[in-house]
């Protein structure tokens, strides 16, 4: 077991950036204002499985279709860069159109708010990187802080406020930004 507290904080607070749980307490409010009761634990169970699965079984069904993880990091540093934007720049670069789908604890909440495209990438792209293990303890955490959010996403929200959710959502879009590009240049050097 190759345990690391760096790289555990440093994956925890990538998921958490992506994830960005806190910045989408809003969109959970707003859920449960259409919808109604929201089951936390089977969101934040569901999420953490389509997670783990996919840091063991992403490699091999990258494997599977011929694409290697440098390749896949570099694209996953694209996603995480545009997701940033959004983050900092108050911008929609990618609007979902399905407004049917608000009906369900699973679909939009588990997947993809919290383990979507960009939480999947970023799995990847951080397998290049880090030990699994670091990377599963960091799932675990993000886990366990995405039901307490949702769990207590009213109270956070009148705690907070809006405006100090946009802050946070601008100072993790920044950082997040900061690990695209990292990200991206560390991988590009194994692709060139």
């Amino acid at each position: 077991m190759n345990f690391n507290l760096k790289e555990i904080f440093t994956a925890f607070m990538v998921l958490f950036a992506v994830i960005d749980i806190i910045g989408n307490v809003p969109i959970i409010i707003d859920l449960r204002k259409k919808v109604g009761h929201i089951q936390s634990e089977k969101a934040s169970i569901i999420a953490g499985v389509i997670m783990v699965v996919f840091l063991f079984a992403g490699q091999r069904l990258l494997g599977f279709i011929g694409i290697d993880v440098n390749s896949f990091a570099v694209a996953g540093a694209f996603i995480l860069f545009f997701i940033a934007l959004e983050m900092i720049l108050g911008i929609t670069l990618y609007k979902e159109d399905d407004e049917e789908a608000l009906n369900a604890t699973v679909f939009p909440i588990a997947f993809p708010l919290i383990a979507g495209p960009g939480s999947l990438t970023t799995l990847l792209s951080l397998r290049a990187e880090y030990a699994w293990e670091n990377i599963l303890v960091a799932i675990l955490l993000n886990v366990l802080l995405i039901y307490v959010v949702l769990k207590t996403s009213t109270r956070i929200e009148k705690l907070i406020g809006a405006n100090g959710i946009k802050i946070i959502r601008k100072v993790f879009g920044v950082i997040l930004l900061a690990i695209a590009v990292k990200l991206f240049a560390a991988n590009i050097k194994e692709l060139l």
